[in-house]
């Protein structure tokens, strides 16, 4: 399976956009392959919902309104992201 290929066991991945679409794909993968998610959009319904279904792999998932055209919800969503998981490893 390709996923053995490509585990992100132990990393902590915010996924923007990811109340739908391929946003929410690539946050249900990420979670699948190991990763503490953190679900970002400007939809807090929609990125709940990904968070609840991504929880479902087992790892830590958090979701976090955010609009990443305004750089003070960004700053605001990378300090929460650090303080509750430690670090960042990935950006989508």
């Amino acid at each position: 399976m390709i996923l053995d290929a490509f585990s992100l066991q132990g990393r902590v991945a915010i996924i923007t956009g990811s109340g739908r679409g391929i946003g929410k794909g690539i946050a249900l993968a990420f979670a699948e392959a190991g990763a503490d998610i953190v679900c970002a959009g400007r939809t807090l319904s929609a990125i709940e919902a990904t968070a609840a279904e991504a929880r479902g792999f087992g790892h830590k998932t958090m979701a976090i309104a955010c609009d990443v055209t305004d750089s003070q919800q960004v700053e605001t969503m990378v300090a929460r992201t650090i303080q509750e998981l430690g670090r960042i490893d990935i950006l989508v």
